[in-house]
């Protein structure tokens, strides 16, 4: 079975998504460590909660980025992860530790990538007057929010949204469309040829392209 590991700094929604489906049998993963850098981050409760160990590293006790990454990479190594899984991990990765672990880090990220990379991408869908916003999941390369693309979905944005709406809209979209791309990676269907995710041979962004804005029901089978 997969063995994952959760980073993430925050509330930890999509963690309990991850918590939730695997508690089911909807997703055949073992979530074996949840790390942090904030000690007080509510993603480490609800990994106590679920009897999940969570780990606490703390950004203070480095001199600098790369330190920091090497002790997180080396403590991922002991957990034998197969699998690291950002859920709102605010800090960026240096490229040692993405090296350390190709096409093996997913994010997912709040808008159709390539567009609004970085923060307050709801604000800017609204600002823009888009008439989609939704969520993306991809692997992790050095550029931030760059990476080859798995899978993405869109919401549509209503003339009268505010931005919280807009936001719990999206999140919605995420705890849809993460466990998804997640699955497919435990079941050894995803590949990355010459920048391009590929699932089952075939180009997994194209694939999916003629399901937006359908609801995806669907468990990769």
């Amino acid at each position: 079975m997969t063995r994952a590991v959760v980073l993430a700094s925050g509330f930890g929604s999509n963690l309990q998504t991850i918590i939730d489906r695997t508690d089911s049998g909807k997703l055949s993963i073992e979530v074996v460590a949840v790390i942090s850098d904030q000690a007080q981050a509510f993603a480490l409760q609800r990994a106590k909660l679920a009897d999940i160990p969570a780990i606490f590293v703390d950004p203070k006790n480095f001199s600098s980025r790369i330190e920091y990454d090497v002790e997180l990479s080396d403590e991922i190594k002991r957990l034998k992860a197969d699998l690291i899984v950002l859920a709102g991990f605010m800090r960026i990765l240096s490229i040692q530790f993405i090296e350390s672990f190709p096409w093996r880090i997913m994010n997912i990220h709040p808008s159709l990538l390539p567009k609004y990379k970085g923060l307050n991408t709801h604000a800017r869908v609204l600002n823009a007057g888009d008439r989609y916003h939704g969520a993306t999941v991809h692997f992790v390369t050095e550029e931030l929010d760059a990476g080859p693309i798995i899978i993405h979905k869109k919401v549509p944005v209503y003339s009268n949204d505010t931005e919280i709406e807009l936001k719990n809209r999206v999140h919605e979209c995420e705890y849809e469309i993460y466990p998804i791309a997640i699955q497919w990676f435990a079941d050894g269907e995803l590949s990355v040829d010459n920048g391009q995710v590929l699932r089952r041979g075939k180009p997994c962004f194209a694939e999916l392209s003629h399901w937006w804005p359908v609801k995806l029901n669907f468990w990769g089978k």
